[in-house]
């Protein structure tokens, strides 16, 4: 699977931006997740987009993000999406999205050794 991130850029804090991640190469990943990098920091988990029971998805979110950022797929388009509104400096990052065959439990999605594919990342800058 290869995955290609795009939509970064520049942003004043308040506005919003949507991230994509278009995979290639094999069927579509049972879960897809968004992670951010903030210059200096470790990864950090954004959320996570995991198949569940026959075709249905559902949605997990960090604390951090959770009413401000939503994930969606387009499964004709084999593209998972990362809305992003309101906005802060602090959300300022590469950002990159990751995928796995598997269906981790909960508590799992936030671990980046559960990928199995990532993209390239692309850069997030908030201007106050």
């Amino acid at each position: 699977v290869q995955l290609q991130a795009s939509g970064g850029g520049s942003v004043q804090a308040g506005g919003s931006l949507r991230l994509s991640c278009a995979a290639s190469g094999r069927t579509f990943s049972n879960t897809m997740a968004w992670f951010r990098q903030p210059p200096g920091k470790e990864r950090e988990f954004l959320g996570a987009i995991r198949r569940s029971a026959g075709s249905a998805y559902n949605t997990y979110y960090s604390d951090s993000v959770k009413g401000r950022f939503t994930i969606s797929r387009d499964n004709a388009k084999i593209t998972v999406y990362l809305q992003m509104r309101s906005l802060k400096p602090e959300d300022a990052a590469v950002y990159f999205c990751a995928a796995t065959s598997k269906t981790p439990i909960v508590s799992a999605l936030s671990n980046v050794l559960m990928y199995d594919y990532w993209g390239q990342g692309t850069l997030v800058t908030v201007s106050s």
